[in-house]
């Protein structure tokens, strides 16, 4: 999806790089969730909106970084292993490439769908690649909202990853 209109500015690009070099948490009380696989999982309750962000830190040995942001960009192989996908596709819409994303949630809860553009980069950081994510959800006519179904309108997701030096990925994501 490189070369789309997304609005996303070059400065958002070396944020979400300078992350991944030096992550960050001070200032703030992210707490712990979980630690599996290499990863570290945090989250941060918003105090206005009560709403919670989320940063993922580390290393995934064995996974090559181009294969991992590939995997993350396609739609049609997240359908195929994530249970959890009603449905997933990506339409054009004046110049924009734009996701429209629903999530089947448990019993007695309406899913969640989500519509948001995102662009993807590889950049050059210091000699190493850079694979950088970035995903800002969006209002759109050609995406009403739809009964029963509960339209998450603030989202936004940031995504860098690097070889770790050796065959896996160095990921930070937020």
């Amino acid at each position: 999806m490189a070369g789309a209109v997304s609005g996303f500015s070059e400065e958002q690009f070396w944020e979400a790089c300078a992350e991944l070099k030096q992550p960050v948490l001070a200032g703030a009380d992210w707490e712990l969730l979980m630690e599996a696989l290499g990863l570290r999982f945090y989250r941060l309750r918003d105090q206005d909106t009560r709403v919670y962000k989320y940063k993922v830190f580390g290393t995934l040995k064995n996974c090559p970084p181009a294969l991992l942001t590939d995997v993350y960009m396609d739609l049609d192989y997240r359908k195929q292993w994530d249970q959890n996908v009603e449905e997933l596709y990506e339409r054009e819409c004046n110049g924009q490439t734009v996701v429209y994303w629903q999530v089947k949630c448990p019993m007695l809860k309406s899913n969640r769908d989500y519509v948001y553009v995102r662009e993807r980069r590889d950049l050059d950081v210091e000699g190493r690649k850079v694979f950088v994510v970035l995903a800002q959800s969006i209002s759109h006519s050609q995406f009403p909202e739809r009964s029963g179904v509960v339209r998450v309108t603030q989202c936004e997701h940031r995504l860098a990853i690097t070889s770790d030096g050796r065959n896996g990925s160095k990921e930070w994501s937020a």
